[in-house]
């Protein structure tokens, strides 16, 4: 089980538009979004989805984009937010018996635009986003619990900041 932070309509649609453009195609399962949790598992799935549910009534994190992130093969947008840091800590103590290392370790918010490219082609993105780049407000829309298939993800459920009221997650981009 995967938990991510769904993004505002007109930030995911430049944030996915970017993606779409750089990420290797033939590994592009995914829209944008930010991942809070890679793993957690299955047998959780009605209490992940009842608090994040619940965590999901309050309004809608502040966040900022505020750099831009070098992953070696790939570039992504570093987000602040306190209180999207808060709700993933409020998660990870609730869950933490039953996460991974990789779960565990300090969390970077952050929208992946490219990954798994080669050094040079990530090196010229880097480059031309970093010229353009400005910091700015970025808007949060929900939150979303989603199960891995080995590469593309199916919804389980996501939920809109300020009500709590089910939404819809972005489809995979194949399945």
């Amino acid at each position: 089980m995967i938990v991510t932070c769904l993004l505002g309509d007109a930030d995911f649609a430049r944030l996915d538009g970017l993606r779409q453009l750089h990420f290797p195609p033939e590994r592009n399962y995914l829209r944008a979004h930010i991942t809070m949790f890679h793993h957690l598992p299955p047998s959780m799935e009605a209490e992940v989805a009842s608090r994040l549910q619940a965590l999901a009534k309050a309004a809608a994190p502040q966040a900022r984009v505020v750099s831009l992130i070098n992953l070696g093969r790939g570039v992504a947008y570093r987000i602040e937010s306190q209180a999207l840091d808060e709700i993933r800590d409020q998660l990870a103590d609730a869950f933490w018996d039953c996460l991974t290392p990789q779960d565990r370790a300090p969390w970077r918010a952050h929208v992946t635009v490219q990954n798994k490219a080669k050094p040079d082609v990530s090196r010229a993105l880097l480059e031309k986003l970093s010229s353009e780049f400005a910091p700015k407000a970025i808007t949060m829309a929900g939150l979303a619990l989603w199960r891995y298939l080995d590469g593309p993800w199916e919804a389980v459920g996501a939920w809109r900041f300020g009500s709590g009221h089910r939404m819809s997650p972005p489809p995979p981009l194949r399945c």
